[in-house]
C-alpha cells in the first residue's frame, strides 16, 4: 500500500509538468490573457518547484518524512483544484505557484520511501515500479491533457489530480510509518536564499530568453547576473559554513556522482525530445492534437516494457552494461529521427519512439538503483532531492536550448533555401515545376513560401535531434565511472548477514 501511495504521488506530480501545455491556448481565451501572460502558467510552476526541491531533505529530516509527505500531497491536491477554479490569470499564476511549492517534494520523498521500504536485493524491482511513474507522467501528459481538453474542458486538466491526491493522502496516513524528526537541525536561511535566487533567476531567464532575444535583452542580462551571483554566494557560503543547507557529503559517493551526471543527461534528453516531437507531429506532418498525443505515448510503451524487464536483468548484468545499452539505443533512435520528413509514416515514428522509450527505461532504473547503492541511509532524502533538482534544471536548460535553436534554425534555413528561388534556377524552369509554382502569380509565390517554410522546419528539427544525439553519444563513455553493482550488492548483503548473526 505504501508503494501504491508513493506511485500515485509520483504520477500526479510528473503528469503536471506537461499536462497543462496543450491546454494553454484554451486557457488564454478563458482567462483573457496575452501570450506572454499565459506562459507564466508554466513558468510559475517550474520556478516554484525548482526552488523548493532543494530543501526537501532538510524539511523531511527536521519534521518527519510522513508528516511532510501528507502535507505536500494534500496541498498539491488543493492547489490543483484551485487552479481548475481560477477566474483570471492572476489567480491561475498564484495557484500554480502553490502547486509548485507543494509538488516539489512529492517525487524525492516517494523515491526515498521506496528505497527504505525494500531490501537491497529488491531495490531494482522497486525502482522499476517507481520509475514507471516518473517516466510515464511526462510521456502520457500531453495525450491525456489533449483528450481532457477536447472532451471536457481545460479545467479537468487540474481536476484530474483530485482522486489521485485523495488516495495518496488517505493511504499515507493509514499505512506509512513516520521517521524520527531531528529537532536539533537548524535551517541555513542564507544558503537557501542564495540557492533560491540563483535557481529562480536562471529558470526565468531560460523561460523568457527566446521571447526576448536572449542577451539582446537587458532583462535576460540582469537575470543572468543575478543567477550567477546567487550560485556564487551559495557555494561560497556552503563550503565555509559548518552546517550547510545542502549536505555535500552526498558528493563523496562515487556512485551518487555518477547518478547525478546521468540524471542530468536523462533530464535533458527526455524533456528536450518531448518538446521537439509534439510540434513536429502537429506542425510539420499535420497530425491533429489527439493523434499526436497517441503517437507520443508510444514511447511510454517502450519505457513500460523496459522497466518491467530491467529489474530481472540487473540480476544477470552489471548496471553500467544496461546503461550503455540504453544510451546506445537512444543514440540510434535519435540518429534515425534526424531523417524524419513531412512524409514519414506513422509506423516508422512508432517504431523508433518505442525503441527510444525502451532505451530510456534501460537507463533510468539502473541509474536510480546505482545512485543510492552505497549512499548512507541518513543521506537518501537529500540525495533524492538533489537528483530531482538536477533533472528539473537539466530539462529546463535542454528545452530552452532546443527551442531557441529550432526557432533560429528555421529562420536561418529559410533564408538559405530562399536564395535558390530565382529565375536562373534550372529546377524552377522545368515545365511541371513552372506550372505549379509560377513566381509571377500570388498563388505561385504563396505555394513556394509554404514549401520553403516546411523544408526549413524539417532541417531545423533534424539539427536539433542531431544535437541531442551528440550529447547522448558523448555520455556513453562516462558509464565507466560506475562501479560494479554486483560486487557492492554482495558486500552489503554479507554485511547485513553478519549483523543479523551478531544480533542473534
Amino acid at each position: 500500500m505504501v508503494t501504491i501511495c508513493a506511485m500515485t504521488a509520483t504520477i500526479m506530480q510528473a503528469l503536471d509538468t506537461t499536462i497543462a501545455n496543450v491546454a494553454l491556448p484554451y486557457m488564454q481565451g478563458t482567462l483573457s490573457a496575452s501570450q506572454d501572460q499565459i506562459n507564466w502558467v508554466l513558468t510559475s510552476y517550474i520556478v516554484a518547484a525548482a526552488i523548493m526541491t532543494a530543501p526537501v531533505g532538510w524539511i523531511a529530516n527536521r519534521f518527519g518524512r510522513k508528516r511532510i509527505f501528507i502535507i505536500c500531497a494534500a496541498g498539491f491536491t488543493v492547489a490543483s483544484v484551485l487552479c481548475g477554479l481560477a477566474q483570471d490569470i492572476t489567480q491561475m499564476v498564484l495557484f500554480r505557484l502553490l502547486q509548485g511549492v507543494f509538488g516539489a517534494a512529492l517525487v524525492p520523498l516517494s523515491q526515498a520511501v521506496m528505497l527504505d521500504s525494500y531490501a537491497l536485493h529488491e531495490r531494482a524491482t522497486a525502482m522499476s515500479i517507481w520509475g514507471m511513474g516518473v517516466m510515464m507522467g511526462p510521456i502520457m501528459g500531453p495525450s491525456l491533457g489533449a483528450w481532457l481538453t477536447e472532451t471536457y474542458s481545460w479545467h479537468w486538466v487540474f481536476f484530474v489530480n483530485l482522486p489521485f491526491g485523495a488516495l495518496t493522502v488517505l493511504g499515507l496516513a493509514t499505512f506509512m510509518e513516520e521517521t524520527k524528526p531531528n529537532t536539533a537541525l537548524k535551517f541555513d536561511w542564507f544558503g537557501f536564499a542564495a540557492l533560491a535566487v540563483g535557481i529562480g533567476a536562471m529558470q526565468i531567464a531560460l523561460d523568457r530568453g527566446e521571447q526576448l532575444a536572449w542577451f539582446e535583452s537587458p532583462e535576460i542580462i540582469a537575470e543572468t547576473i543575478i543567477s550567477i551571483a546567487g550560485f556564487y554566494y551559495f557555494f561560497a557560503h556552503s563550503l565555509t559554513t559548518p552546517k550547510p543547507f545542502v549536505q555535500f557529503a552526498i558528493f563523496r559517493d562515487r556512485n551518487f556522482i555518477s547518478g547525478c551526471v546521468f540524471m542530468t543527461v536523462m533530464g535533458l534528453v527526455l524533456f528536450s525530445t518531448m518538446a521537439l516531437s509534439s510540434p513536429y507531429l502537429q506542425n510539420v506532418i499535420g497530425y491533429p492534437i489527439i493523434t499526436a498525443g497517441l503517437l507520443l505515448a508510444t514511447r511510454g510503451s517502450g519505457t513500460f516494457v523496459a522497466m518491467m524487464l530491467v529489474g530481472r536483468l540487473m540480476k544477470y548484468f552489471e548496471a553500467r552494461t544496461l546503461i550503455i545499452t540504453g544510451l546506445s539505443l537512444m543514440t540510434v533512435s535519435l540518429f534515425m529521427m534526424t531523417g524524419f520528413t513531412d512524409q514519414t509514416q506513422a509506423p516508422t515514428i512508432i517504431g523508433w519512439s518505442v525503441a527510444q522509450g525502451f532505451g530510456l527505461g534501460l537507463v533510468f532504473v539502473p541509474l536510480s538503483t546505482v545512485s543510492f547503492l552505497t549512499l548512507p541511509p541518513q543521506l537518501r532524502t537529500d540525495g533524492t532531492a538533489m537528483l530531482t533538482l538536477l533533472r528539473n534544471v537539466a530539462s529546463s536548460v535542454g528545452i530552452s536550448v532546443v527551442i531557441a535553436e529550432l526557432t533560429q534554425g528555421g529562420r536561418r534555413y529559410y533564408a538559405i533555401l530562399n536564395e535558390h528561388i530565382t529565375p536562373f534556377n534550372n529546377a524552377m524552369q522545368m515545365p511541371d515545376v513552372a506550372r505549379m509554382i509560377n513566381m509571377n502569380t500570388d498563388a505561385g509565390r504563396a505555394l513556394a513560401d509554404a514549401m520553403l517554410q516546411v523544408q526549413a522546419q524539417i532541417i531545423a528539427f533534424a539539427r536539433d535531434y542531431q544535437l541531442v544525439m551528440i550529447v547522448t553519444l558523448c555520455s556513453i563513455p562516462l558509464a565507466l565511472m560506475i562501479g560494479s553493482t554486483k560486487a557492492a550488492l554482495r558486500k552489503q548483503t554479507q554485511a547485513a548477514s553478519d549483523h543479523a548473526a551478531v544480533m542473534d
